[in-house]
């Protein structure tokens, strides 16, 4: 039998540390603004990107494209983003910020920036490498 622990697994390892990390920093754009985890990442995304379909979302953030829909339907209940029919696909829509939805992340970035200063500070003089690593990963899965 071939040992196998899965504590040391890195895909594991990386798994676990997402999820708390996600979890810690959901907490706070929950308590301050009332966003779910997709809520968060889709008009993060939109106010990178600009308009966009739920499908590029869906691919870019990691989500399945049902929960992307569901967000955006609250966030277009709540103003901070539109829906837009294709012109040229009517089954696809174009979501974009709101001057709301806007302003709503113009509130959160200055959190999110402080939150990820604390992880920074957390890894010390190993910040640089870890993060250009895992710029590695990501860009080589892109």
């Amino acid at each position: 039998m071939t040992n196998f622990f899965l504590d040391d697994f890195l895909p594991y390892q990386l798994a676990v540390l997402s999820a708390q990390i996600s979890s810690q920093f959901s907490e706070i754009y929950a308590e301050n603004f009332g966003l779910t985890v997709p809520e968060w990442r889709v008009i993060a995304h939109l106010y990178n990107t600009g308009p966009v379909s739920v499908r590029e979302i869906q691919a870019r953030v990691n989500m399945d494209k049902s929960k992307v829909s569901r967000a955006a339907t609250r966030l277009e209940k709540s103003g901070y983003i539109t829906k837009e029919t294709n012109t040229n696909d009517r089954r696809l829509l174009k979501l974009a910020l709101t001057s709301t939805g806007h302003d709503l992340m113009k509130r959160i970035i200055p959190l999110a920036n402080d939150f990820e200063v604390k992880l920074t500070q957390r890894l010390g003089k190993d910040n640089e490498p870890f993060r250009s690593m895992l710029a590695r990963f990501v860009k080589a899965n892109l």
